[in-house]
């Protein structure tokens, strides 16, 4: 499959490198989140990344939910279990979790449709930031701390009506936020469209930590920040660690 260059296994054991993280983040998710530069401090493996990599070993199925418990920092060896059950947990050599899988249904282990989901999944995520959380927090006047902003990936779980495509896309059709004191609880539904029609829905939550009173200055400074990241004219400087 495509996501050869950005893992290594031996046996069941999974690790991927800082530059595989970082290449993936910025190469196939479009996220420029600094927390997955290969220098970063605070440097994690995207979350996306391991969503596909689950669907990379045990196949696309027609439920599928997926919940985020940890971080996973550089070399960290996971263990992705030999079984083919319902209930599926990616953990290090010493049991900690990073993320818990739950999924029913009929079950497809399809290449071109495994690259399809993936990178059309992956690139809808790395777009949440710009696209979809600035207006939520710019709508209820709430912002993350510009000085050190923590979004947190809490999980994504769909349901396909049928496996019988082999491309699909997200569209997203609702978010919401939820404000409670100092954290927000976001929601993202998602519909995944093949051939101009409805295949499935989905939907994705995340966290936002440490919010303070909406700043529209420090909140244009992030999203610069962002988009000099992405078009490659970032000289440093910052200190965004998005999650």
């Amino acid at each position: 499959m495509f996501l050869v260059d950005y893992f290594k296994r031996e046996n069941n054991q999974i690790t991927i490198g800082r530059k595989q993280a970082s290449d993936f983040a910025k190469g196939v998710a479009g996220d420029f989140n600094p927390i997955h530069d290969e220098d970063a401090k605070r440097f994690c493996v995207p979350g996306d990344l391991l969503f596909a990599l689950v669907l990379n070993d045990y196949g696309l199925s027609r439920r599928m939910l997926f919940k985020f418990e940890g971080m996973v920092g550089d070399g960290v060896c996971l263990h992705f279990p030999g079984n083919q059950g319902a209930e599926l947990a990616i953990e290090d050599e010493r049991g900690k979790r990073y993320l818990n899988v739950h999924r029913e249904g009929e079950t497809r282990h399809c290449e071109r449709q495994l690259e399809s989901f993936v990178r059309s999944y992956v690139a809808f995520s790395g777009l949440n930031f710009t696209h979809v959380l600035v207006p939520l927090m710019r709508e209820h006047q709430v912002t993350i701390n510009p000085a050190r902003p923590l979004v947190i990936y809490e999980s994504m779980g769909f349901e396909l009506d049928t496996l019988e495509f082999e491309q699909v896309k997200l569209e997203l059709i609702n978010s919401n936020l939820k404000v409670d004191g100092k954290r927000g609880d976001v929601t993202l539904d998602f519909a995944l469209i093949s051939d101009d029609k409805q295949v499935g829905t989905g939907r994705k939550t995340l966290v936002l930590s440490g919010l303070r009173p909406f700043d529209e200055a420090a909140v244009e400074a992030m999203v610069s920040e962002y988009q000099a990241r992405r078009d490659g004219s970032w000289n440093g400087g910052g200190s965004q660690t998005n999650a």
